[in-house]
């Protein structure tokens, strides 16, 4: 991932916040000849696991991507936060010098680590417990994995594959335009505020949170 310093993101407590926000991501992998895989899967990460923590998941038994991957090779897990367009109107450098273009601010994550395939269905239930759990939480009336006939979720278990990718680098890049003058940064949050599509309202937080940390 191309990650200029002024956006690289090194707090790894903002990066592993945000991938659990997230949790839905992109698996990549590569068969022995080095044509990629790619597969859209929530996962879950386990930071009590591994030096870097790891990251669990799982595919369907239908999705090759398990069968046809190279054995032990290198995985790609990336995660896309907010984005959001960013308009040169938003930018007092336009009124200065008219020398603007536009741009897309969001927010994006890299994780690589060997990834390794199983059917244990003991292992798969303990991830898509664990993945159902989580997603559950807060709700008045959590469902729970016991909460359907066991034989059916037996049989459910055996349709997938589970995964793990044991964390070895973890790239996360923050694009919030730092590399423009506080003026045109202000111009931006108080733009996406108002305009409020989609992300904007999330970027603009995120934006303004991270002003005033740097002045703090």
């Amino acid at each position: 991932m191309y990650n200029p310093p002024w956006f690289k993101e090194e707090d790894m407590e903002r990066i592993r916040a945000e991938i659990k926000r997230n949790n839905f991501g992109t698996l990549v992998t590569a068969t022995p000849a080095g044509s990629p895989l790619a597969s859209h899967v929530p996962m879950i990460l386990d930071e009590t696991r591994g030096e870097r923590g790891t990251l669990y998941g799982h595919v369907a038994r239908g999705n090759l991507q398990w069968r046809d991957s190279r054995v032990g090779g290198e995985g790609l897990a990336i995660f896309l936060g907010p984005d959001a367009y960013i308009t040169p109107r938003w930018y007092e450098t336009k009124r200065e010098t008219g020398k603007v273009v536009p741009t897309w601010n969001y927010v994006s994550i890299q994780i690589r680590g060997p990834v390794s395939f199983f059917d244990d269905t003991t292992r798969i239930r303990e991830v898509v417990t664990r993945l159902t759990d989580k997603h559950e939480s807060g709700t008045d009336d959590p469902w729970e994995v016991s909460d359907a006939p066991g034989d059916y979720i037996e049989a459910q278990l055996k349709s997938i594959v589970g995964f793990e990718m044991a964390i070895v680098r973890i790239d996360g890049k923050w694009k919030m335009n730092q590399n423009r003058p506080e003026s045109d940064r202000r111009g931006v949050i108080q733009g996406l505020a108002q305009r409020n599509k989609a992300a904007d309202s999330d970027i603009s937080e995120r934006m303004e949170a991270r002003e005033t940390s740097a002045k703090a």
